[in-house]
């Protein structure tokens, strides 16, 4: 019965049905290259190059000095309406760099000690707890650490770059010429490292390999003497032919350094351009002595790539062509400003800061600046960070006293909005320092603020 009910149900569906076998070679081989093809097409479809997430992008904390490759120190990210001492935590030595903080709240502080570690991680979300330290070849520690989107940590030391993995063990360490400032990521996973000789590389971030071309900014230098100059770069002084970091614009891949060449009566800007997937990967495309008396700091790029903005050695902040380096404009400050000024991508700038300095926010109108406001009563020490629509937090001195504030103001009229007494915080007082550090001197402190 079940074998005569099986019959009918075949019969009804069209069983049984007639296939000529065997089916002829050419036929078969005719299909399965048709079956081959169907399947590689889809296989193309469904998986393709995936690379992109592994790629070496910046934290999505304030990943270095300064926040971005531009040198912006803007962040998107509202900031704190008040502030609140949390913890504080000794170096055990000197910090004249700012620190980096990565996307899961670790913060790394480069530091300058007698003994012991030098390079440190903390959690700056649980009281400053230490997650590992080591001890780096002294004498770079105006470099900031740099953090990536995977918590991989790049720091310079004379004669190295190195890279540290979320633990304190080395992930590679390459040598160079001299002592790499703060390095910047590039598109495609790639690390600039310009040194204080002048040498500028692109390394591949995943494994320390050089990528591209090397350009050289000064000539005849001894890779065997690395620490030539090095005293130097702290003041900004001729003995060191770039004392501060580049700007990176990665709108239209601009690369601009300060560089004082031996012998020359000033520093002028250098304009790099960074041409992915291409040979050369670097070229050098303009040379600029429009600021007559020299540039000093760290230039910074606007949001567009359009422009950079730089600090003169005649107390006036400089707006130059990012594509030629001609000037665009330059307004007097009435003060000599020794960090990088502060943009935002509306263009505002915000003056930077220094011993003796002041307070002041210009627009930029194109051809000319106007200035917006200025605050004679306060002297920042650091370069302001700006956050969300209207937030700038800055370490000041009032004139006059002693006393150090942490101070968040509204930067569309520089009203004060919040402060916190910063006593105990020291901060170098030395000529035209490049970087100075935000809560300085031998201790680091965390305020209560929505940093970026």
């Amino acid at each position: 019965m079940a074998k005569r009910a099986i019959g009918r149900n075949r019969a009804a569906a069209g069983y049984p049905r007639t296939v000529p076998w065997p089916l002829p070679r050419r036929s078969v081989r005719h299909w399965s290259s048709v079956a081959s093809a169907v399947l590689l097409a889809a296989a193309a479809a469904g998986c393709g190059n995936t690379d992109s997430w592994v790629e070496t992008r910046p934290a999505e904390g304030w990943p270095a000095q300064y926040g971005d490759a531009a040198n912006s120190s803007y962040s998107p990210t509202a900031g704190a309406d008040r502030l609140t001492l949390r913890w504080t935590r000794s170096v055990k030595g000197s910090l004249s760099s700012a620190v980096a903080l990565s996307s899961r709240n670790w913060l790394a502080a480069n530091a300058q000690t007698p003994g012991g570690c030098s390079l440190m991680e903390w959690e700056n979300d649980d009281n400053g707890r230490q997650r590992w330290c080591t001890r780096l070849f002294q004498g770079g520690g105006l470099a900031s650490p740099l953090f990536d989107g995977f918590d991989n940590l790049y720091v310079g030391q004379p004669g190295a770059i190195v890279s540290f993995p979320p633990t304190q063990w080395i992930r590679w360490r390459r040598p160079v010429m001299g002592m790499p400032s703060t390095p910047r990521i590039l598109d495609h996973g790639q690390l600039l490292v310009v040194t204080h000789l002048g040498q500028v590389q692109v390394f591949d971030s995943h494994r320390g390999t050089v990528v591209g071309n090397s350009v050289d900014l000064v000539d005849n230098v001894d890779p065997s003497d690395f620490t030539r100059g090095l005293s130097d770069c702290g003041p900004a002084l001729a003995g060191c032919p770039i004392a501060a970091a580049p700007a990176f614009a990665q709108a239209n891949g601009m690369i601009v350094v300060g560089l004082w060449e031996p012998e020359a009566p000033a520093s002028v800007l250098v304009g790099l351009k960074y041409h992915p997937g291409q040979n050369p990967l670097l070229t050098r495309e303009w040379t600029s002595n429009a600021v007559a008396a020299g540039v000093l700091a760290s230039p910074v790029a606007s949001s567009d790539g359009s422009t950079i903005y730089v600090n003169g050695r005649d107390e006036r902040l400089w707006a130059l062509h990012a594509a030629d380096g001609k000037p665009k404009w330059s307004i007097p400050l009435k003060f000599q400003a020794q960090t990088p000024p502060s943009v935002t991508p509306g263009g505002l700038v915000v003056s930077g800061g220094g011993p003796d300095t002041r307070l002041v926010a210009v627009k930029d109108a194109g051809d000319h600046a106007q200035e917006v406001w200025r605050r004679n009563d306060v002297s920042p020490l650091s370069t302001s960070s700006l956050a969300g629509s209207g937030c700038q937090p800055a370490v000041d001195v009032e004139p006059g006293r002693e006393r150090r504030r942490l101070r968040r103001r509204d930067r569309r009229a520089g009203r004060g909005r919040a402060r916190h007494d910063a006593a105990g915080f020291r901060s170098p007082e030395r000529p035209h320092p490049q970087q100075l550090p935000v809560a300085g001197g031998d201790r680091l402190s965390r305020r209560g603020l929505d940093w970026p």
